[in-house]
């Protein structure tokens, strides 16, 4: 893939996807941390609907250190991996309480080094939480379709979006981690996805080997 497609690509699904944003309901970058943590392997609209009866008592990372494990549990039990998550969220919140102050902070290296924050959350917060992309979140929509496309041919999400940040230039990085996703909800799905009706056919290196075999 070289750079000139990569923008075209990216142009074209701007165009496709004008109003694409994050789909996780937020009103702080604590809140922000939290609604990531949980949507791992869990999904959007599932911690939408969770994280409201959440964030109406406990909205702050010293509401979280202090409460008790087990009602924490309780809370975000909806959103499946429940103890995991549980642990992580309170261990990360005495952090930034003890660390931090109680602040989220603003940089990809202390928000990797928190329980439960890989660099694709780290990535999600820095971009929606503080609006300053790092990086690209590499999710299995964006792996998906980084493969699909001819972006990268890695397995594993660091190594695809290194291949990604060789080629798409950091203007855009805000939004491929939108649209990304959204095609890869709408057309380039994971089965039967819509590749007749797909506007990145002639760049599509999956579409032409289906094509032609």
């Amino acid at each position: 893939m070289n750079k000139k497609d990569a923008v075209k690509i990216v142009e074209t699904l701007k165009e496709m996807y004008p109003d694409a944003k994050c789909s996780l309901d937020f009103s702080t970058p604590f809140e922000m941390l939290v609604s990531v943590v949980l949507s791992a392997q869990c999904t959007d609209e599932r911690v939408n609907k969770t994280t409201p009866n959440i964030f109406n008592k406990y909205s702050t990372p010293q509401d979280f250190a202090n409460m008790d494990i087990k009602l924490l549990e309780e809370l975000i039990h909806p959103c499946g991996f429940y103890k995991t998550k549980a642990k992580n969220l309170k261990k990360t919140a005495e952090i930034l309480v003890e660390k931090y102050d109680g602040i989220v902070p603003n940089n990809m290296k202390d928000l990797m080094s928190l329980p439960g924050v890989g660099r694709k959350s780290a990535n999600v917060i820095m971009l929606e939480a503080f609006n300053s992309p790092q990086g690209i979140a590499v999710d299995t929509h964006c792996k998906r379709i980084a493969n699909r496309l001819g972006f990268s041919k890695e397995s594993e999400p660091e190594k695809i979006e290194q291949d990604l940040l060789k080629v798409i230039p950091k203007e855009y990085y805000k939004d491929v981690n939108h649209i990304f996703i959204w095609h890869g909800r709408n057309v380039c799905t994971s089965q039967k996805p819509k590749c007749d009706s797909c506007k990145l056919q002639q760049y599509c290196k999956f579409y032409k080997y289906n094509k032609y075999l």
